[in-house]
């Protein structure tokens, strides 16, 4: 691996997320569902003030504050990890699984940060009754909301604890959480380095 496979890489991921986002913010109504697959998978809209996978952050008042210093985290996040990787370009005997698995949690990162910088610039806002369209203002800079989409009620799980309250979502469907391509990229990546590449990071 090098710097310009990695450069191209993160642009693959990025242009496919922003792709799907758009098109699902410019075609759909909040809360409406495309049936993918019957009973277990569905393209569903919804938007959230920036946590991952459909969570969603407090705020108060006219000025979002926790979106606002959430945003500014995945930003330190995002330059960290891009200093990281081009470090780890630099020093021979690297894994290209390691490079990769950061890539896509820097991908990821960036993706959702594109979310919630500039669609409230450039899209008007999407309700249940009407869809967004090209050329709005619905809300500043680092204020716009995140597009999420992929939703899988697998099966109904009713009477789950309530420290499990989190994996279901409010109809008792299991895993009830909505997520976009750019959370995909995060977890497939975390899971993988853990479960794949742990020896590269327990020798550093």
């Amino acid at each position: 691996m090098n710097l310009k496979k990695v450069s191209l890489l993160v642009i693959l991921l990025l242009i496919a997320d922003q792709a799907l986002k758009i098109w699902v913010k410019t075609h759909m109504q909040i809360d409406e569902s495309i049936i993918v697959c019957p009973d277990w998978f569905q393209i569903r809209f919804i938007e959230n003030n920036g946590a991952a996978f459909g969570m969603r952050i407090a705020s108060s008042g006219a000025f979002d504050w926790g979106k606002l210093l959430l945003g500014l985290f995945r930003i330190g996040l995002a330059g960290t990890l891009g200093w990281l990787i081009v470090h780890l370009l630099r020093r021979k005997g690297t894994p290209a699984g390691v490079i990769v698995g950061m890539t896509l949690i820097f991908a990821g990162a960036v993706g959702n940060i594109l979310d919630s910088a500039f669609y409230g610039l450039l899209f008007s806002e999407s309700t249940p009754y009407t869809v967004a369209e090209f050329g709005g203002h619905y809300a500043g800079f680092m204020m716009g909301r995140v597009v999420d989409m992929f939703y899988f009620p697998l099966f109904q799980w009713n009477g789950v604890p309530r420290m499990l309250r989190f994996l279901v979502d409010s109809n008792n469907y299991f895993f009830g959480a909505i997520f976009n391509l750019a959370d995909a990229y995060i977890s497939v990546a975390v899971v993988y380095l853990l479960l794949f590449q742990y020896k590269f990071f327990d020798k550093q």
